[in-house]
């Protein structure tokens, strides 16, 4: 009997592994139930459809005194919208389809976002698959209403059409080839060319010594471990954006975690496995390599929660060789952890869990397709109408190389994370578990450096200044603009750029910290 319903899971999961394929990993499940509740919740309140339809006929009122030329109060884009930022878009046709166009957009918000009785976790699903329909309907999208793509048309007699035609040629014999494309910028070359090198390597990380270039050693290393959701030169870009080049300048020892990009023999890779293979066999090697007692440990994004895990567990066992920890764009909290919880409940997590198993980890290309949804106008739509009607190439910079060199993500630890921190929040609401035993994060007893970006919609700041709230000892919080990449570029660059006669503030805080040189 048990092998039966063994043999019909296996069935269901290689249905929903398909499925995925064709919805970009979202569960029709999760969607169809987020619509049917809308739709009723919507269908039982005859007052709000009413409302409703007042503002739809205002705004027909207001676009039809548009048209004739009338005097009318408009509706600007979104501060994050750059679709219709070029002064074009406010005359003839092309203004009135974008005031169509932005009254449809308020109109739907207005409908999904204030139905009385309807979760939030239905009504943020709702909106957003509304708001991907929507967008493909922008008149950005067609040529005809778009000024840019007439005035480079009429410009180029047509040329710029001619190379879209090329571009759409080549980018759909890409997808077909089926292979990897090359990146633009390559690692070792024209990015991550801060001499290193491998002293350390086991099944899941090698860790790369950068030795510092001057006279003076500061005495204390530093480590830094970033996600495993991305690769690990993210702080080794371009030489003018690079944080470990500006740190081996300043005399910093510096050792960095590269995680090894997970294939089927790693699906049973635990989060606790990363933990210990991955942090923990590096503070060792730290150790022994420079004999220091104190490291600074740096973590970005989920590899600073991963630091922080593991700093809570050395704590419980008195073991304190971490001297300072560095957080950029990391959560601990994940009760506002941004637009991904889009992507998180049991329906969803359920159906992701059963796409990786076939493969034993999440693609690549599943993985980058989440984020796109995310900023589908940025990300998609907007790199299509360059690339296919304005006929331009891709020119990109050392950030948008590195955000091409994507990597997998092994099963067992990918489910691990998304149901422990992200759905159940198990973390900061002290049932989070490591080597066997319950974690505080109460228990770190080091300060605490965290930066987090004004407009990052995968970790916003707000989520992760709620560390303050778990572990309030000796906590500095620096907020920067920009986005979850941008922003902490920026900081990066303004480090890497004022050279010796200004550091930094990490590594201001770094000094002062370790009693300077």
């Amino acid at each position: 009997m048990n092998e039966v319903v063994i043999n019909n899971r296996d069935l269901d999961r290689a249905l929903h592994a398909a499925e995925a394929k064709l919805t970009g990993g979202l569960s029709p499940t999760t969607v169809g139930l987020s619509w049917v509740h809308w739709a009723l919740h919507l269908a039982n309140q005859p007052g709000r459809q009413v409302g409703l339809m007042q503002q739809a006929a205002s705004d027909w009122a207001e676009l039809s005194r548009l048209v004739l030329g009338l005097p009318v109060e408009t509706i600007a884009p979104a501060a994050e919208d750059h679709r219709f930022r070029d002064p074009s878009w406010q005359h003839g046709p092309s203004a009135i389809a974008v005031q169509a166009f932005l009254h449809t957009e308020r109109l739907w918000d207005l409908a999904t976002t204030e139905v009385r009785g309807l979760s939030k976790e239905h009504a943020r699903i709702v909106n957003f698959v509304g708001r991907q329909m929507l967008d493909m309907m922008a008149p950005s999208n067609f040529p005809a209403l778009n000024p840019e793509v007439l005035t480079k048309t009429q410009a180029t007699a047509g040329d710029n059409l001619r190379q879209g035609m090329r571009n759409f040629i080549e980018d759909l014999q890409a997808a077909g080839g089926g292979g990897t494309q090359p990146l633009p910028m390559q690692p070792g070359k024209d990015v991550a060319i801060t001499p290193g090198s491998v002293v350390y390597r086991n099944e899941l990380i090698e860790l790369i010594q950068y030795s510092p270039q001057t006279e003076t050693v500061r005495p204390e290393p530093i480590l830094i471990v970033p996600a495993w959701i991305m690769k690990y030169y993210i702080l080794d870009l371009s030489p003018q954006n690079s944080m470990i080049r500006y740190l081996v300048s300043q005399g910093f020892t510096v050792f960095c975690i590269s995680w090894r990009n997970p294939d089927a023999s790693l699906r049973d890779m635990t989060l606790d496995d990363y933990r210990k293979l991955g942090v923990m066999a590096a503070m060792d090697t730290v150790t022994t390599i420079c004999g220091a007692q104190k490291i600074h440990a740096t973590g970005y994004c989920l590899g600073g929660t991963l630091l922080t895990i593991a700093a809570a567990v050395m704590a419980r066992e008195h073991d304190e060789r971490i001297a300072t920890i560095t957080l950029l764009a990391a959560q601990t909290d994940f009760t506002e952890a941004g637009e991904l919880q889009l992507f998180i409940n049991d329906s969803q997590l359920a159906f992701l869990e059963d796409a990786m198993w076939a493969q034993g980890y999440l693609d690549s290309n599943q993985m980058a397709g989440a984020f796109q949804l995310l900023r589908s106008n940025d990300l998609i739509w907007s790199n299509l109408i360059r690339r296919y009607y304005l006929g331009e190439d891709d020119h990109p910079n050392d950030m948008m190389s590195w955000n091409r060199d994507a990597t997998r993500m092994p099963y067992k630890m990918h489910s691990e994370y998304l149901r422990r921190l992200f759905l159940d929040n198990d973390l900061a609401e002290g049932r989070f578990e490591a080597g066997g035993h319950k974690i505080s994060l109460a228990d770190i007893h080091v300060p605490l450096f965290i930066i987090g970006t004004e407009t990052d919609h995968i970790a916003p700041w707000q989520s992760v200044y709620k560390l303050q709230l778990l572990n309030p000892d000796d906590f500095t919080f620096v907020l920067t603009s920009g986005g979850f990449t941008g922003g902490l570029d920026l900081a990066v660059s303004h480090s890497a750029q004022a050279g010796h006669q200004e550091p930094s503030m990490q590594v201001a805080w770094l000094c002062h910290s370790s009693g300077g040189t």
